[in-house]
């Protein structure tokens, strides 16, 4: 099914989209639009010249994976088929054949111990007091694809919340991550580390022009992996909010020019000379004052 919201933005530009019938595949596949990963990509350490090479030469997704793909299913109630392989590890031959055989089919392998640690994941997301209500089926929707036009760029962007819940005056989005750590000091490194503010910034922007409610929240739900499978719910700061926006519009801009020259630079760019190069500003004043002080 394909929802067509009325557009917002200019008659040239193609308007909002709400979309319920793409696979994650399809949706990570698109390359007529771009997604908050993307802009990410786009930023340092990143570069165009990657982003451009990653987004023409999808590789195949990291069975490392596999387990948040099925915590994720069992919490919010939507994703690909799991198959319980019934070994102790991957390392018989006949264990690591089914779990071939379900990636080449599109189904998710699991050894029976890891699915019973996301079943347990998955009731301690119920059992808390924040999060359970916040997932409790019925209340929201998982994973639907929402698309837009950036009004300012004229780039297609998307997103794809976890869960959306939808109230009188008031979205609220959902992310739900596993983790090893989830304590309240490890999730502020990962905003840092992986750019989750754009995301944040990004996926706020998109429910405002695909839905144009009253108010927009944003929701991180970070789990541990290991017992007792602690949970971290937190909003970010609007601060924080607000680089991921500027990031954002950067990396539109970005991505805008390149798409129009057909050119994708790497880190450094046209230059006629070589660039200088030195140690992080803190090392360098930190061995400068030992060795040359």
């Amino acid at each position: 099914m394909t929802t067509t919201v009325q557009p917002h933005t200019t008659a040239a530009a193609p308007g909002p989209v709400v979309r319920d019938d793409l696979t994650a595949e399809e949706y990570h596949a698109d390359t007529t639009s771009v997604s908050s990963s993307g802009l990410r990509a786009l930023l340092a350490p990143g570069c165009p010249a990657q982003f451009k090479w990653d987004r023409d030469n999808p590789r195949p997704a990291k069975k490392e994976f596999d387990f948040g793909h099925v915590a994720h299913k069992l919490v919010l109630g939507e994703g690909s088929q799991v198959d319980i392989v019934d070994y102790p590890d991957w390392r018989s031959l006949d264990a690591r054949e089914q779990r071939d055989l379900a990636h080449a089919e599109g189904r998710i392998p699991i050894l029976a111990k890891d699915y019973a640690a996301a079943e347990a994941m998955a009731a301690a997301i119920r059992q808390h007091p924040i999060a359970g209500p916040l997932f409790a089926p019925g209340t929201g929707r998982p994973e639907l694809s929402l698309y837009w036009t950036d009004p300012a760029t004229g780039v297609r962007c998307r997103v794809r919340p976890d869960w959306l819940k939808q109230m009188p005056g008031l979205t609220l989005a959902a992310d739900y991550k596993t983790s090893r750590d989830a304590s309240p000091e490890a999730v502020s490194r990962a905003i840092r580390d992986y750019s989750y503010h754009q995301q944040d910034a990004l996926y706020t922007d998109g429910i405002w022009q695909v839905f144009q409610p009253e108010d927009v929240r944003f929701i991180f739900v970070f789990q541990n992996k290991v017992a007792p499978y602690l949970i971290t719910v937190r909003e970010l700061t609007q601060q924080d909010r607000d680089i991921g926006r500027a990031r954002n519009e950067r990396a539109l801009r970005i991505y805008q020019e390149c798409e129009r020259t057909g050119e994708w630079p790497d880190w450094t760019g046209p230059v006629t000379e070589i660039p200088q190069i030195g140690m992080p500003a803190w090392d360098t004043l930190r061995q400068a004052e030992e060795y040359l002080g």
